[in-house]
């Protein structure tokens, strides 16, 4: 029985590629259009706010990012309950959709100088919106994957959900080194920022009709009862799982700033405080970024082999080795920074292949959506959300290195949150 099982789940793993690229498409759209607000703030942050003024330019638009953050808890409950209670494939329609609106919305803003401080707040409404749909993007789009695959390839499954997403991260970033090849810095300042956020609006709607070929996955199916006769979800994973929501905490604290700092904060870094070239930065990143690609569908089979946590604590491990020393290596030079993206983004990528999966393995199906929507959110805005505007901070004060001690010190509490981690590769989803 467990052999014809296996072979059917070969058969399943090859059929519904349809299916994992609906699913993971939106998560996708999400992350283009939140990568290109932070790789391109640097050229539109005097367009809203005072332009004469670049450091209060940059702090002011580097805030609007972090606080529309501190919605995504709120997206990842509110949406999340949603997704537990009328199903994952209505939760991620309504993502999608709050994502693309906001996107174009950016796209099509006035300026400070034409409506003065209506500008900020507009680009601040709008990344409300995107703040809310990613929330309730990643709770959703997780628990979909982890339910629709066979136990035995879980991991697999995961993977694809930042395959797709480091995807849209290279579109962003290959769409950087066109941008920044062929406009000057004036037309970058002036509308070439505007392009990256419409496209990114269309790609939404392109998402979308994706997703209404989707089917409900059978586990949620299961469940739906039993969700909705649950009061107080929020409460019911605090008092009922607490030990989950510390361990969701504690990996996702260091998966949060890797990510940020390699995918986000290191290309405004790099370029206004260690004078790299930023079609170098491009470059970079986008080889980071497709190496990134490549290891994650490998991580997640890995994990179905020999377990989440060996490659969970290796990736913490060698984080809080290598993070600091790689700092040293952002400058002015091509191959440094191919060698800081690799590296950081090689890490990154054990982590983000399985997170679909072991953020599902922590709670039951009437909770998922839910426990994952709230605690990964949340931790995400507090540390992930204000790690643009901290390195920019320290940096100017000369003291870029503390960030990296910062990330560092985050990977110490991930590998010990890990090593209280259950194995949970082959386990059935409760």
């Amino acid at each position: 029985m467990a052999q014809a099982v296996g072979g059917q789940a070969t058969e399943e793993h090859r059929l519904p590629v349809r299916t994992l690229v609906s699913a993971s498409i939106g998560n996708a759209v999400e992350w283009f259009d939140w990568t290109v607000y932070a790789t391109f703030l640097v050229y539109f942050a005097g367009q809203f706010f005072p332009a004469e003024n670049r450091t209060l330019a940059l702090i002011g638009t580097t805030s609007t990012y972090a606080l529309a953050f501190f919605f995504r808890p709120l997206g990842g409950v509110l949406i999340g309950r949603f997704a537990d209670l009328r199903g994952r494939k209505a939760g991620m329609l309504l993502t999608i959709l709050l994502m693309a609106g906001g996107s174009l919305m950016i796209a099509v803003l006035p300026t400070y100088g034409q409506v003065g401080w209506l500008a900020p707040v507009l680009l601040l409404v709008a990344r409300i919106a995107q703040g809310l749909s990613l929330g309730g993007e990643v709770s959703g789009a997780s628990a979909y994957l982890a339910e629709i695959a066979p136990p035995e390839r879980r991991g697999r499954y995961s993977a694809f959900f930042y395959v797709s997403t480091g995807s849209a991260l290279l579109l962003a970033s290959l769409l950087g080194v066109l941008l920044t090849g062929v406009l000057d810095q004036g037309q970058l300042e002036s509308y070439g920022w505007r392009i990256a956020f419409a496209i990114g609006g269309l790609l939404g709607f392109v998402g979308l009709w994706l997703r209404r070929s989707l089917t409900e996955s059978e586990n949620f199916e299961a469940n739906a009862e039993k969700a909705r006769a649950t009061k107080n979800p929020l409460l019911a994973t605090i008092r009922d799982h607490p030990r989950s929501v510390l361990q969701l905490c504690a990996f996702t604290l260091l998966s949060t700033l890797s990510y940020y700092t390699f995918f986000s904060a290191l290309t405004p870094f790099a370029v206004n405080f260690r004078g790299a070239d930023g079609n170098d930065v491009f470059i970079a990143l986008s080889i980071g970024t497709a190496l990134f690609i490549a290891l994650c569908y490998p991580y997640g089979a890995l994990s179905d082999r020999v377990g989440r946590k060996p490659v969970l604590l290796a990736w913490s491990a060698a984080t809080a080795v290598l993070v600091v020393p790689l700092s040293y290596l952002v400058r002015d030079s091509l191959p440094s920074l191919i060698v800081v993206f690799c590296v950081g983004l090689g890490l990154y990528a054990a982590m983000a292949s399985l997170a679909p999966a072991i953020m599902s393995e922590l709670f039951p199906t009437e909770l998922r959506a839910t426990g994952i929507g709230a605690w990964y959110n949340t931790t995400v805005a507090v540390f992930g959300g204000t790690a643009p505007l901290l390195i920019t901070f320290l940096s100017s004060r000369d003291m870029p290195v503390v960030f990296f001690w910062y990330v560092a010190g985050a990977a110490v509490v991930a590998f010990l949150g890990i090593l209280t981690l259950p194995e949970t590769r082959g386990t059935d989803l409760r």
